[in-house]
């Protein structure tokens, strides 16, 4: 078992017919909260299933960490659903881990650099866009209208240089720096995308020499709240996460992430919502694709914006948030 699972596994604990869930402090997301990709993989690891599938949540408000959660699960057929509750009984966490039919499986895009067409949707995974705007209406603020990507100089013919590196945290399960157990993953965006490429760490290895998933649901999570952070200028959270696990990673090759900007779209019924779609490639396949969606919460980015601003160069920060950054 990896560290990572061994983390996992360790979080949870019988209570008569329930489990308690106690999340790691080290699988921070924003600060105090849980990274979404993290209670993802905790619904993946308790469904144990190997053939691909789709892990999937609505999350409607965010997952705190230390504290002792309620997680109630279910089966039927090939689909197990998971509810995480916090102490006073309210809802935190819709989930569902679900085995994909075989055309899923083979719709993934294969176009290098991340993209092709829109993925296609998930096949069992039950859950709907009016599930996801059950989100906490105290959290959610309108947002700043999407702008163009930003082009190229007419005169730079060197893509690197439009290659822009995105604010890391010193304590995020994702990114942070002094994050011991963490990927302290680098992701960068230019005009066309946000991506980046990842080499794992010890802790992620599993002893068949494949690559813990958490890292796929993670950095696919990290690099969707990048993709709505640049679409609005705003913080926030993804609140409804579908991850499609195609196959195992392999350890040893280097992850790549990549979404197109020019792909996110906010919902027609409620522009507060952006949706975005996210490939993961190792050893030339694709291992994992996602739909997640990112929601402005209200204060989140003028928050977030002091704590960044400790460790990254202002620039860096400004280019995300430029209204909270002068």
């Amino acid at each position: 078992m990896s560290a990572i699972d061994a983390t996992l596994r360790h979080a949870l604990e019988v209570s008569g017919p329930d489990l308690v869930l106690t999340l790691d402090p080290a699988l921070q997301g924003l600060p105090d909260a849980a990274h979404g990709g993290s209670v993802l993989a905790v619904f993946d690891a308790l469904a144990g299933a190997t053939a691909p599938r789709e892990v999937a949540g609505i999350y409607r408000r965010r997952v705190p960490l230390g504290l002792p959660l309620t997680l109630r699960r279910s089966h039927e057929d090939s689909t197990e659903t998971f509810v995480l509750c916090d102490q006073s009984e309210g809802v935190l966490v819709d989930g569902r881990v679900a085995i994909l039919a075989a055309d899923a499986v083979t719709a993934a895009p294969s176009r290098p650099g991340g993209g092709g067409g829109a993925l296609r949707g998930p096949v069992l995974s039950g859950l709907t866009r009016r599930d996801a705007t059950a989100l906490d209406s105290r959290d959610a603020a309108s947002v700043v209208p999407a702008g163009p990507p930003r082009p190229r100089p007419a005169d730079d013919d060197d893509a690197e240089r439009d290659a822009y590196p995105l604010p890391i945290s010193r304590a995020c399960f994702a990114c942070g720096t002094d994050n011991e157990l963490g990927l302290r993953a680098r992701l960068e965006f230019d005009a066309d995308s946000v991506r980046g490429a990842w080499q794992p760490r010890a802790p992620f290895r599993r002893p068949d020499g494949s690559l813990a998933p958490v890292a796929l649901t993670t950095l696919l999570d990290e690099a969707a709240f990048w993709l709505g952070a640049l679409a609005t200028g705003e913080s926030g959270m993804t609140t409804e996460l579908r991850v499609s696990l195609h196959e195992p990673a392999p350890f040893e090759a280097p992850v790549t992430v990549s979404g197109r900007r020019a792909a996110v779209r906010p919902r027609s019924e409620d522009p507060r919502y952006q949706e975005t779609e996210i490939v993961a490639r190792a050893g030339g396949h694709v291992v994992a694709t996602a739909r997640i969606t990112f929601v402005v919460v209200r204060g989140a980015a003028r928050r977030l914006v002091g704590g960044m601003l400790a460790i990254n160069d202002p620039a860096c920060v400004r280019r995300v948030f430029p209204a909270y950054t002068r």
